[in-house]
């Protein structure tokens, strides 16, 4: 969770949530406990990265480029993301799989139906999609893929696993969850419509099933970063803007100098990555009942800011430069801040979640971290080192989940594929 790059967009205060908005929050409405726990303004403020106007037209985000949409892309308010583990050893079958996976998320991202779609087909066999999304719009989904360490042991592509995607070291104080880490695979899913979101991870479950499984995923609700210029920075279930200097999507010269893999980065055998990325995903459950109960004086001071505006600590405005000296030695903000570590930079995707409570009474709620960046070994593992040692959040916090992966370079056209450039030598 760092602030050098921050948290919460959801519905716009007077707007009763729709049933599909209870999906991105928790499932069956558990976030609507959390707002009365302390996070009430996670989902009342107003703070979209596109117009409400805009968003209403459901408009679709393009699935061909240069890079994966889903990084760059203006954050959404909904997330779906699923970890899988390969279960074929068949390569040619992994591979259709892919081309599969392309077509269906083509279709999907541009709002159209799976295959032949959901009625109208054989009757005496299951229909190509699950229907739950038919009439719906676009909602600007999203998907993108990624493939993680353990996959490269897979299909004689052990020589093709590049060097920036190391294995995550041991950080103090994390306490991962073997069913919350980890995965072969990865599949994100980002929309304003939750249910589109969900729509999406199943259907792509469901082609792959007996060669893909889910081991993991999570729903995610209120966007905790932002990637558009100008826009109001969301806030943390703590009620905290976070992530205050995030990477914007229009501001290419940091995208190329902090997210995208270049060529100087890639050997022969890893240039298939030319043009992706690094992809860190972090379950981080969040001490609310702790929290909530902490002064205002000491949540200001973990965190260098001021709650209602902010600011940095002796600043009047959120985006005034910050004097790093003028906050406590262990404040967030100064230790996250890009000045203190030789300038670090990610690109944070993160959301909220809330997935019912622990079995005590306490709510399992946090920040579903997602970070994008150039090299992993560079990016996060410093960060995170520098964090995990002596940040004052850390006593409100613990890491729970863990996985990242290599995500390759866009879909170029219609004749394009996820992973091409990976399994084919021509490519």
């Amino acid at each position: 969770m760092t602030d050098a790059q921050d948290t919460t967009a959801g519905t716009p205060s007077g707007i009763a949530p729709t049933r599909r908005s209870l999906i991105g929050w928790g499932g069956a409405g558990l976030a609507l406990g959390a707002a009365a726990a302390g996070g009430a303004v996670a989902m009342t403020r107003v703070g979209n990265d596109v117009a409400p106007a805009a968003a209403e037209t459901g408009a679709a985000v393009a699935f061909h480029g240069a890079n994966q949409a889903g990084i760059a892309t203006p954050v959404q308010d909904r997330l779906h993301f699923a970890a899988f583990d390969v279960k074929t050893d068949d390569r040619a079958e992994f591979v259709q799989l892919l081309k599969d996976w392309t077509e269906a998320a083509r279709r999907m991202t541009a709002g159209r139906a799976v295959g032949e779609g959901a009625y109208g087909g054989l009757a005496e066999a299951p229909p190509d999609d699950t229907g739950e999304a038919l009439g719906l719009k676009p909602s600007r989904l999203t998907l993108t893929i990624g493939f993680g360490p353990s996959f490269f042991d897979r299909f004689a592509l052990a020589d093709r696993r590049p060097a920036a995607l190391v294995d995550l070291p041991g950080f103090p104080g994390e306490n991962l969850e073997k069913t919350r880490t980890g995965g072969d695979l990865c599949i994100q899913a980002c929309a304003d419509d939750p249910q589109v979101a969900v729509h999406a991870i199943r259907n792509l479950a469901r082609i792959g099933f007996g060669k893909v499984a889910i081991r993991w995923s999570q729903l995610g609700f209120g966007k905790t970063s932002s990637t558009t210029p100008d826009a109001q920075t969301p806030r943390n279930l703590m009620g905290f803007k976070d992530g205050t200097r995030n990477i914007a999507g229009t501001e290419t010269d940091r995208l190329k100098k902090f997210v995208w893999v270049g060529d100087s980065d890639v050997d022969a055998k890893s240039s298939w990555m030319t043009g992706g990325s690094y992809l860190v995903a972090r379950r981080i459950r969040m001490n609310i009942e702790t929290w909530d109960r902490t002064s205002l004086q000491e949540q200001e001071d973990v965190f260098g800011r001021d709650k209602g505006e902010g600011a940095p600590v002796g600043k009047a405005k959120e985006h005034d430069a910050p004097f790093l000296k003028a906050m406590k030695p262990d404040a967030h903000v100064r230790l996250a801040h890009p000045d203190s570590n030789d300038g670090i930079t990610i690109l944070r995707r993160g959301y909220s979640f809330t997935d019912g409570t622990d079995g005590l009474g306490r709510l399992d709620a946090g920040l579903f971290f997602l970070a994008y960046m150039r090299d992993v070994r560079k990016g996060f593992i410093p960060l995170q080192r520098r964090l995990s040692a002596s940040d004052a959040l850390n006593e409100y916090i613990q890491h729970v989940g863990s996985a990242h992966f290599a995500v390759p370079p866009g879909v170029r056209d219609k004749d394009d594929w996820w992973g091409r450039a990976l399994f084919s030598e021509e490519a």
